[in-house]
């Protein structure tokens, strides 16, 4: 009886836990899993950028029309805060654009032209005009 007794408690003293084999298959399926899920994240982070620029081309082309509508010309148009460039985005964060602006008597160009992370993208620069004419430096379908 004292020998099975000590055979039992032998073996309950065994180290329990996770061996190197296991470990490394776990390191490994985590290793894939990131060299696919890396860059699906930074495509999805600059097309979320690319959005907002596209949103703040649209909104002050429609703030030049505004303009145009009350003074009857788009010469003197300028950003809020009478800037002729400023940063996409607006709040907070690292700019990924800059939009400028170009003005005539009846014309207008708003530009977003990508900065050193945005770059990759494949979009590149883009642009808006009076007419509404949408401009990038892609397939314009999957960029606007």
């Amino acid at each position: 009886m004292d020998s099975s007794k000590r055979r039992t408690s032998a073996g309950s003293r065994r180290a329990r836990g996770f061996t190197l084999v296991e470990l490394m298959v776990v390191v490994g399926v985590v290793a894939i899993l990131a060299a696919v899920a890396y860059p699906n994240y930074t495509a999805q982070v600059r097309k979320s950028k690319r959005a907002q620029a596209k949103a703040d081309l649209v909104e002050y082309a429609q703030l030049a029309e505004r303009f145009h509508t009350v003074n009857n010309t788009y010469v003197g148009f300028t950003f809020p805060g009478g800037a002729d460039t400023i940063n996409s985005p607006r709040e907070g964060g690292t700019a990924a654009y800059t939009l400028g602006l170009e003005t005539a008597q009846n014309t207008f160009t708003i530009t977003a032209t990508a900065g050193d992370n945005q770059s990759q993208d494949p979009c590149g620069n883009l642009s808006v005009n009076q007419a509404n004419v949408k401009t990038a430096g892609g397939e314009l379908s999957e960029c606007w």
